[in-house]
C-alpha cells in the first residue's frame, strides 16, 4: 500500500528530472507539454489510486486516462511495474515494458526500449535495472538479466547477459 508522502515524492522526483525543480509552474508546464512526464504522472496516480480504499472509485478514470496515454504516446509501462523516483522518458514512442520488470531510482528510457520477459532457459524471468541507469534508443533487455548501478545500455544493444555497475 502506498502512502500520499510516498507518492508525492515520487511524482515529484520525476518532476525534477524533466524540470530541475519541482515547483507548480513547473509541474503546470510539464504536466501539459511534456509526454513523459504525462505518463509517468498518470501512471504513479493509478498505483496510488489502487493502493487506497477509499479512493478506488477514482480507478477507473485514472486507469482510462493511462490507456489513452499509452495509447497515444506508444508507452507500454503497467502502473504495477516497480520503478523508483526519478524516472525519466526522454523520447516516447515504443516503449514496451513488463509489469514484472524491477527499476531503480534515476533511470533514463529512450524511445524504442524494451524489457522483456523470458519464458525458458536459464534466464527466465524478467530484468532488473539498477539506480541511475541510462538505456539508449533501441535497447533490448531480455530474460532475468541484472542491470547494475551506474551502468549505461547503448543504442540498439540487445542484452542477455548481466551487466556489472559503473
Amino acid at each position: 500500500m502506498m502512502k500520499y508522502k510516498e507518492y508525492v515524492h515520487l511524482v515529484k522526483s520525476d518532476l525534477h528530472r524533466y524540470a530541475g525543480n519541482s515547483k507548480f509552474s513547473s509541474f503546470l508546464y510539464h504536466k501539459t507539454f511534456e509526454a513523459g512526464f504525462k505518463y509517468s504522472f498518470w501512471m504513479r496516480t493509478c498505483a496510488y489510486v489502487k493502493s487506497k480504499k477509499i479512493l478506488k472509485i477514482l480507478f477507473p478514470i485514472c486507469w482510462l486516462i493511462l490507456r489513452h496515454h499509452q495509447i497515444k504516446y506508444g508507452i507500454g509501462i503497467s502502473y504495477n511495474t516497480k520503478i523508483g523516483s526519478g524516472f525519466y522518458i526522454g523520447h516516447y514512442g515504443g516503449i514496451v515494458i513488463n509489469q514484472k520488470a524491477v527499476i531503480g531510482k534515476n533511470c533514463n528510457l529512450s524511445h524504442q526500449v524494451t524489457l522483456g520477459v523470458t519464458r525458458r532457459g536459464e534466464r527466465q524471468g524478467c530484468p532488473v535495472i539498477g539506480d541511475n541507469v541510462y538505456i539508449g534508443p533501441g535497447a533490448k533487455i531480455i530474460g532475468r538479466v541484472v542491470v547494475g548501478d551506474n551502468a549505461a545500455i547503448g543504442a540498439n544493444c540487445v542484452v542477455t547477459r548481466d551487466v556489472p555497475e559503473n
